[in-house]
């Protein structure tokens, strides 16, 4: 049986046999289906781009039925055990797990590249007192490529080797940078000595002239945090990454088109409306009624659901393991009881059953980076640190493929066609409507 999708045109009675190649049809293939010789030819419609491919991938696999996430193959629930977030960059961006050597060399290049200009700190300090941790991000991170326009140089594999090096290092101090300038706090410089984790630990909440030493369960807790989030296939900010990376942008401005994706309340704010909702809830006495308040359409449940997942998130199965850790150094956080028995009620209702509405990643991640100390305004930071991994592996990828050209999708045109300039005079002279 060949593997071709036979397709009839009911408009003209023709028939067209459509290749089909690892599960997917070349949305071009549908321009050979007209009515008419000038007719451009059939297009598929898919807002939100819910059932099309964009790009052939060999880095991030989900099976949302089966609750399944691999980076290069590896299931997330190994890597999250037994791995570092380092070591999980170094897997996303090269394909394999390094030897031990080959660690410390990446470890080390991170290392060399913490710090940022001191003329990046000005540009911080331009912005205003109160400004959000990930305004500043978003802003610095796009200034990036003014202090290294050699980055520009794309096609270089050296130069794309260390902007990732350049990348990964500078995130953390940047995100930490925006923090500590937000609250007024003097900038705390990286500690190459301390892990990739416990010197961003140190960086948030060193107070001046004072030896910090991260809790190592929490840094700990905070590696696994950025393995789960390194990747995620073609989600939004992943997409903006590959489409503003099309155009043969800079590395520096992609990543901070993808982090202003980020910033999306449906997106990388996703786990502090999470927040929200518990502290709406207040007790679990109250959860009953706000289930019915879901059912009714008024309030949404924030955590549960995602766009891929219609199982379980493994990422959520592991957060909530990581939480048990985290509290046990931080205390209970009040807003877990009300978590915890809002799960389980959930996933004992038919509703929520019938609508395969999971716990997601979000669910659990804000309330442990609450107890860690973070505050919510970080939260879309702390998305953005680990996933820069994932997006510039992406970006790479679609760099280097060939199929790939600069994004430009089409669109479904309903507005007005041929209409002539009317003088304002006798726009004047119309009836108001």
């Amino acid at each position: 049986m060949a593997d071709t999708l036979t397709i009839t045109d009911n408009r003209t009675g023709k028939s067209y046999e459509i290749p089909i190649a690892d599960g997917v049809i070349r949305a071009m293939d549908l321009r050979q289906i007209k009515v008419s010789q000038d007719d451009f030819g059939l297009m598929s419609y898919d807002p939100g781009f819910l059932n099309t491919a964009a790009c052939k991938s060999r880095i991030t696999f989900i099976d949302g039925d089966a609750g399944i996430l691999e980076y290069r193959g590896y299931p997330i629930e190994e890597l999250a055990e037994k791995s570092s977030y380092l070591e999980t960059a170094y897997l996303l961006y090269r394909g394999e797990l390094p030897s031990r050597a080959m660690l410390q060399k990446w470890t080390e290049g991170v290392r060399l590249h913490t710090i940022i200009h001191e003329n990046i700190k000005k540009f911080m300090d331009g912005f205003h007192h109160d400004a959000h941790p990930m305004g500043i991000f978003v802003g610095t991170v796009a200034a990036l490529s003014t202090f290294y326009p050699e980055g520009k140089n794309i096609f270089d594999p050296e130069t794309r080797r260390i902007t990732f090096y350049r990348v990964i290092a500078k995130v953390p101090t940047i995100a930490a940078f925006a923090y500590r300038y937000s609250i007024g706090m003097p900038y705390a410089y990286p500690d190459n000595e301390l892990s990739y984790p416990g010197n961003f630990l140190r960086m948030m909440f060193a107070n001046p002239g004072e030896h910090y030493k991260p809790n190592p369960v929490l840094e700990r807790a905070l590696d696994v945090l950025f393995i789960l989030h390194a990747d995620h296939e073609q989600n939004c900010s992943t997409s903006a990454m590959r489409v503003v990376g099309s155009a043969h942008t800079d590395p520096f401005t992609s990543i901070a088109a993808a982090a202003s994706a980020l910033y999306g309340p449906l997106h990388g704010g996703a786990n502090e409306a999470v927040l929200k909702m518990l502290r709406e809830i207040g007790s679990k006495d109250k959860i009953p009624e706000y289930i019915k308040r879901v059912k009714a359409g008024e309030v949404k449940l924030m955590g549960f659901g995602h766009r891929v997942y219609k199982n379980y998130d493994p990422r959520a199965r592991i957060i909530k393991q990581t939480a048990d850790a985290v509290f046990e150094v931080t205390g209970r956080n009040p807003l877990l009881d009300i978590a915890l028995e809002l799960e389980r009620i959930a996933l004992e209702d038919d509703y929520f059953v019938k609508r395969k509405l999971y716990p997601n990643v979000d669910f659990y991640s804000g309330i442990i980076y609450q107890a860690m100390g973070f505050p919510t305004e970080m939260f879309p930071v702390l998305f953005a640190i680990p996933r820069c991994a994932g997006w510039l592996s992406q970006w790479e990828e679609m760099l280097l493929d060939p199929e790939q050209k600069i994004a430009r999708p089409r669109q479904v045109y309903l507005g007005e066609r041929q209409r002539h300039y009317v003088p304002i005079e006798e726009r004047d002279a119309a009836p108001v409507r």
